[in-house]
């Protein structure tokens, strides 16, 4: 049984048995007697037994006088008595040594000696000033004769300023508590003042001073050396201060302790907040200080600093931050926390984003853009600040920094043909890189002049390195009112240089760059094909009846020339091809095999000489006979499926335009942009939609068309998708 508790024993004869707390737990009374008129102070062990047993009873020193004091460690014994200390081996049964007093001048009963063991060989006696560490050491086979097994080495020792009343191991440092007296100015005699609680650290022949602390006790002037002690609890770092009126409690100073000395002598939070951190003890602690921090520095006006501080303060706490943030919108500093709110794993409610996006947007146009390009997307609801956004440019339609964030923001929604349109109306510099990223050159076909306009080099760079994308001829035909823009002569610099390239180092490539290239001019490329002998370039350069010759006569190859036929698709080429193959067998017989799906065959076989023998003729006319009838079938198939096609497609188209248009709050006017509802619904308003899902203001529909009675879709009319015609009509 472990038992935590201090026995105190007063002058009347009373034992008191105190709880570490100082509660009174248990009281006795002692008989005093003759031997023994003296006030009794002390205290128990800290691991102290349940029960005692008294042992034999046997004399181990006498003749020296009052003993007053006795401390037992493991096997060794010290005992201090008018004329030293005393160290006995109980094991041995033997006296080890004899440690004099140094200033036999002072009392003893006045001065007494303390004694405490820091380890089971280590003994320190304090006594008057004077401070002695004296180690037990066992002693050399050879040496021992008739001496005691062990001997006592003085290690330290010291003289200190004040008289020591009791001491303590810390460690391997020492805890005095010294009895002072100190001169004053005004008496000539010495005062007592209050006691010393040091904590020094012992050196072979001095010592250090680590710390002092004055103690306030009851009456500490009216007390001697003598009415102080000292008592320490191994392995908790308790040290008892123990006078006449008082029992004071010390402890080590821990992390708590001196956190509390910063935030409450010094009001350092910040060094306290560090040590906290440092500390991992107690993360509630940890935002305590951190929030005391925080209000110190908003009270301060010091609001950019503080919204700093709670990124490491608040840390994941999602609800201690949302207080802060309307903390700040109270004191009008939503500005000062925006940059560090919570974006990565831990993300605030949308509403929070919205509030400080608005307080810019109220304000500040160029913060409000730097946090949209610097939030991700996902914190707040992107139509809302879309919607606030619009709100905006109805005062300031024109304003380019509020335009380029709502072209932002349709990009992050994948509105990637309202966004285009922005960039295009302000000639930002992004709109290529946006055209490129996301694939909209299907969305640029009707808008090429403006690109034109905008950048002519980077939008012809753009085109012919895309012309899978958008073909040459849809560029044509929107450039055809705009001359000016052709371009031709770059085009035809990059043509050139490339057919250079491909001469050189890729022949084969050669023929389906020249087909790729019918819009560039050729003439230059038929030369150097010429030159060079390139056959089937030079054919395909040829007009087509000079090409088909060029096969005929040089080439003598029929099915080239009957595959160059195909390709043309003219029936003038194919009266040559037939003309010229008249009078020549195996031509016809290629002729016959091939022609039947681009030209009658009678108009070839009514032209065959009487008695010509041609190769293969049954074999060619059976081929034809079957073609025919593969083309009869083929023609009923297709007509029964355009039917069934028709019809429902019809049918679809009847559903479609049958069924209602969603309006909310996030469509838009198609002229003015604006919101397609009026943010208050009891007013009357009036709205126009289209079958292409298009929708207007009544008051932005553009003029009625030619037809009376009928209102077109400017914005696919324009794009030539056919008329939007069908108008819905919404009215309150």
């Amino acid at each position: 049984l472990t038992v935590h508790f201090l026995a105190l024993g007063t002058h009347f004869g009373k034992v008191f048995l105190l709880d570490i707390q100082g509660n009174v737990t248990q009281k006795f009374e002692i008989v005093s007697t003759p031997h023994n008129p003296k006030r009794v102070t002390c205290s128990l062990p800290q691991n102290f037994p349940s029960h005692l047993e008294l042992a034999e009873t046997s004399t181990l020193h006498e003749g020296e006088g009052t003993i007053t004091n006795v401390q037992w460690r493991a096997n060794l014994i010290a005992w201090a008595n008018n004329v030293g200390v005393k160290i006995y081996d109980i094991s041995t049964k033997q006296r080890i040594t004899n440690v004099f007093r140094d200033n036999i001048s002072l009392r003893s009963d006045m001065y007494p000696c303390s004694l405490c063991w820091k380890d089971n060989s280590t003994l320190i006696i304090g006594w008057g000033s004077s401070v002695k560490i004296c180690a037990v050491k066992e002693r050399d086979h050879a040496e021992m004769r008739d001496l005691p097994s062990r001997y006592v080495e003085i290690v330290s020792a010291f003289e200190t300023e004040f008289f020591i009343s009791g001491l303590a191991p810390l460690a391997d440092q020492l805890v005095n508590l010294y009895f002072v007296k100190e001169n004053s100015d005004h008496v000539e005699e010495e005062f007592r003042a209050r006691p010393r609680l040091d904590i020094i650290q012992p050196l072979p022949d001095g010592f250090e001073e680590i710390s002092s602390d004055a103690l306030t006790v009851r009456n500490f002037q009216e007390n001697e050396c003598r009415d102080y002690r000292l008592e320490h609890s191994e392995g908790e770092s308790l040290f008892y201060i123990i006078s006449p009126k008082d029992i004071v409690v010390a402890k080590e100073r821990d992390q708590d302790d001196h956190i509390d000395w910063l935030l409450d002598k010094k009001k350092k939070y910040e060094e306290a907040l560090m040590a906290a951190e440092i500390s991992f003890k107690n993360v509630k602690r940890h935002e305590k200080i951190g929030m005391a921090y925080i209000n110190h520095l908003v009270e301060k006006g010091d609001y950019d600093t503080a919204a700093r501080k709670c990124q490491k303060v608040l840390g994941k706490n999602m609800e201690l931050w949302e207080n802060e943030v309307y903390r700040f919108k109270t004191i009008g500093q939503l500005k000062a926390i925006s940059q560090y709110l919570p974006r990565g794993d831990l993300r605030l409610r949308p509403a929070i984003y919205e509030m400080i996006l608005n307080e810019f947007l109220k304000t500040d146009y160029e913060g409000f853009a730097t946090l949209i390009r610097e939030w991700p997307g996902e914190l707040y609801n992107n139509m809302t600040i879309v919607q606030a956004v619009a709100d905006h440019l109805k005062k300031d339609p024109t304003n380019s920094t509020l335009l380029t964030t709502l072209a932002e923001l349709y990009t992050y929604d994948q509105r990637y043909d309202r966004a285009l349109e922005i960039y295009l109306r302000l000639r930002h510099k992004d709109v290529y890189q946006l055209i490129h990223k996301h694939n909209l050159f299907s969305s640029i076909e009707d808008k090429i002049v403006l690109l034109m306009d905008f950048d002519k080099e980077k939008a012809v760079d753009m085109l012919l390195d895309n012309e899978d994308k958008i073909s040459t001829d849809r560029v044509v035909e929107e450039l055809r009112d705009r001359p000016e823009l052709y371009f031709r002569d770059l085009k035809v610099s990059r043509f050139l240089d490339k057919l250079a390239c491909m001469l050189s180092y890729d022949r084969p490539n050669l023929l389906p760059f020249l087909r790729d290239s019918i819009h560039c001019p050729l003439e230059k490329a038929l030369e150097i094909c010429q030159e060079r002998n390139f056959v089937e370039e030079t054919v395909f350069l040829l007009s087509n009846r000079r090409a088909l010759q060029m096969i005929m006569e040089e080439l003598g190859d029929v099915d080239k020339a009957i595959e160059f036929a195909k390709e043309q698709d003219d029936a003038e080429l194919w009266e040559d091809l037939i003309s010229y193959s008249i009078d020549k067998p195996p031509f016809i017989t290629g002729l016959l095999n091939n022609i039947g799906t681009h030209v009658d065959p009678i108009l070839l076989i009514h032209r065959i000489k009487e008695g010509m023998e041609i190769p293969n003729l049954r074999d060619s006319l059976v081929k034809i006979l079957h073609d025919y009838n593969l083309q009869i079938l083929l023609r009923e198939g297709c007509k029964k499926i355009l039917v069934a096609d028709s019809l429902s497609l019809l049918q679809k188209m009847r559903r479609t335009q049958m069924r209602g248009v969603r309006v909310d709050e996030e469509s838009i006017c198609e002229s003015c942009h604006a919101s397609i509802l009026p943010s208050d619904m009891a007013q009357n308003f009036s709205v126009a939609v289209f079958h292409c899902r298009h929708m207007f203001h009544k008051e932005c529909l553009p003029s009625p068309g030619t037809i009376p009675g009928v209102q077109f879709c400017n914005i696919c009319s324009a794009k030539r998708r056919g008329p939007g015609s069908g108008i819905l009509e919404m009215k309150k």
